[in-house]
């Protein structure tokens, strides 16, 4: 999960100092950085990115106060007292030696212009509650394996926004170009403003880039921030399939989905963990919910209706804000950890504390049994289309990579796939699946390709009111079940189809067998004979939308272990290894469908009325491969 926050204001580098670089508390006046965090038993910040060899820094060095206000606070080189002395010493006035170790546009000129200065971007990375849980109270052999899953996914979601998405501007947009150096300082957090468990990174990343002049030179300049914040869902789901995988593959674990709002999509929690021990951790959620009762009766009030999708989530947002409390002094993370556990048990009692994880191995043992390492690509596309097209009609390349990330999180509950496959079904999807909507004007460059707009044609569906059974007033469906539903509609459809194909084969395959001499005969001495078209041995047939709908439904509000086990698309009948065995399949059903056409297509030979009697007609109706779905337009 990511959140986002704006480092704006000139001083704002005190608040990071003074709370965030000691996770979270209140650093008493004259005690230094490092002794802070040295008491709270947090490490010291880190910097990361491909950005810091223009500033003489090393990836992974420690992070100083001076630093920080120079970068984040001033908007100038980090060595930048050296650097001045250093002029100074040389001759240069005062003010063009300050000059000179400014990054980019001085502060002070933005604001001549009335304009408030963005100097930095805070990327805040944490994992799910059960994982939360299970870093807190399990011993130091898991909370190593976490912190170290933890470390690589932010470094693969930086790495990630470093390559696809961070851009320069200048001359008011007219100019643009990639920057894949950015320049972030970590640091590590393990508990919120309650003092319960809340392992969580703040990234700073500087609102400064370098490129390359029109005289070749290097130049410094501002981020694209705007990029930043549309490709924020898309990083977050990627820091969070990459943890959860690393963490489930080396600990035996698996996921389930937990409903944490009604209408949502469901979180991907750690199976086994008990829910009374995800609340115990989630803290503020109750006086957030109390808070949210309120602001939505008065909105009520106001309003005469209640609030729609995009009104809750203001709402939650206002929430959340009033409930927060004020920040607290730093403890040392031993005694944070004995009293989490302490916490724990004197709640839940020893024995499920002590047993947490085997439980959640169990779970993930049963879990992994049933469910297979593989996605079925082509039925991951449509979902991932249908569900994208459901929920927003115009989107671009990031909401569709986005979905696909989501869709192999819920799919392989853990499992380990190849690197790669999220942008491969991202782009199957757009291939297949959908249309441009961005029309380029002519005698202007077409956009990028993650800059332009699609839409789809998938059939939208009704929408319903649920009613609750807790005895709360009935809500509206949500745009994500109107979307699930939609998908599972096309899904269906695809495996309707296969189903068609391969009877259609099977009936060739029969034919030439009854053409065959008379003494070709099968194992047990019989001809073979063509399968009926629904009735295929140990398939099920499949669901309407409704009942799968229903069905994923109940999976998503029991979350547990032996729920929901199939995913999205894990349908036996479906299994496919690789992308080439998909095309494959692709292939042959298009081959399959064009011979089933032209056999359909062929005129009948005319025969006398008396030449066939009514029980060889029926007989020879009986025999078709798709008198079983055709009935109805027989009659």
């Amino acid at each position: 999960m990511l959140s986002v926050a704006k480092i704006q204001r000139r001083n704002a580098w005190r608040y990071y100092i003074r709370g965030v670089a000691v996770g979270d508390g209140r650093r008493p006046a004259g005690q230094s950085l490092k002794d802070a965090q040295e008491m709270a038993g947090l490490p010291p910040g880190r910097w990361l990115g491909r950005g810091l060899r223009a500033l003489g820094l090393t990836e992974g060095a420690e992070v100083s106060e001076r630093q920080l206000e120079l970068l984040f606070g001033e908007g100038r080189h980090p060595d930048a007292d050296r650097i001045e002395r250093g002029l100074l010493d040389d001759g240069v006035d005062a003010a063009t030696a300050r000059r000179l170790t400014v990054l980019g546009q001085p502060i002070e000129e933005i604001e001549a212009r009335g304009q408030t200065p963005l100097l930095g971007m805070d990327f805040t990375f944490r994992p799910q509650a059960s994982l939360v849980v299970l870093w807190a109270l399990g011993d130091a052999t898991v909370r190593r394996v976490i912190e170290r899953a933890h470390e690589r996914a932010v470094a693969r979601a930086l790495r990630w926004v470093e390559d696809e998405v961070a851009e320069t501007r200048w001359a008011s947009g007219r100019g643009r170009a990639k920057t894949p150096a950015l320049v972030v300082a970590a640091f590590r957090h393990v508990d919120n403003r309650d003092g319960l468990p809340l392992l969580h990174e703040h990234c700073l990343i500087l609102n400064r880039v370098q490129r390359l002049g029109a005289d070749g030179d290097p130049v410094w300049g501002a981020l694209d921030t705007y990029r930043l914040y549309q490709n924020v869902v898309a990083a977050g789901t990627l820091y969070t399939l990459a943890m959860t995988t690393e963490v489930c593959e080396t600990l035996g674990l698996a996921t389930v989905p937990r409903e944490v709002t009604p209408g949502l999509r469901p979180v991907m929690e750690i199976a086994g963990v008990p829910e009374d021990l995800l609340n115990w951790s989630a803290s503020r959620r109750q006086r957030i919910e109390d808070a949210l009762e309120v602001l939505t009766d008065q909105y009520v009030k106001d309003h005469g209706h209640l609030p729609g999708e995009r009104g809750r989530h203001g709402l939650g947002w206002w929430a959340a804000q009033e409930t927060r409390p004020a920040k607290k002094k730093p403890k040392p993370l031993a005694q944070l950890l004995a009293w989490w556990r302490a916490s724990a048990i004197l709640r839940f009692g020893r024995q499920l504390i002590d047993s947490l994880l085997d439980r959640c191995r169990a779970a993930g043992a049963a879990i992994r049994a049933r469910v297979d390492p593989a996605v079925d690509v082509a039925l991951a596309a449509v979902d991932v289309a249908a569900v994208v097209f459901t929920v927003r009609e115009k989107f671009s390349r990031r909401h569709v990579l986005a979905e696909a990330r989501r869709h192999l999180l819920e799919t392989l509950r853990g499992r380990e796939f190849t690197r790669g496959l999220d942008d491969y079904i991202a782009h199957r999807a757009l291939l297949r699946y959908s249309r441009r909507h961005t029309v380029t004007k002519p005698g202007r460059e077409a956009p990028a390709a993650d800059r332009m707009t699609y839409t789809a044609d998938f059939p939208l569906p009704h929408r319903w009111w649920i009613a609750p059974a807790q005895g709360t007033p009935p809500r509206e469906s949500s745009r994500y079940e109107r979307a699930r539903v939609a998908s599972l509609a096309v899904q269906n459809a695809i495996r309707d189809a296969r189903i068609r194909a391969d009877t259609a084969t099977a009936f060739e395959a029969t034919t030439s067998a009854s053409s065959a001499p008379a003494d070709h005969r099968d194992i047990q001495g019989e001809t073979a004979s063509a399968p009926h078209a629904v009735d295929h041995p140990g398939r099920d047939a499949a669901p309407t939308p409704a009942q799968r709908a229903a069905a994923v439904q109940a999976h998503q509000q029991a979350a547990m272990p032996e729920e929901y086990l199939e995913g999205r698309t894990t349908d036996p009948a479906t299994w496919l290894r690789t992308p080439k065995n998909l095309d494959r399949l692709a292939a042959f059903t298009r081959a399959a469908d064009t011979r089933r056409r032209a056999m359909e297509d062929r005129p009948k030979p005319e025969q006398p009325a008396d030449a066939v009697k009514p029980t060889d007609q029926q007989q020879h109706h009986a025999n078709r491969p798709d008198q079983g779905r055709g009935a109805g337009r027989n009659q």
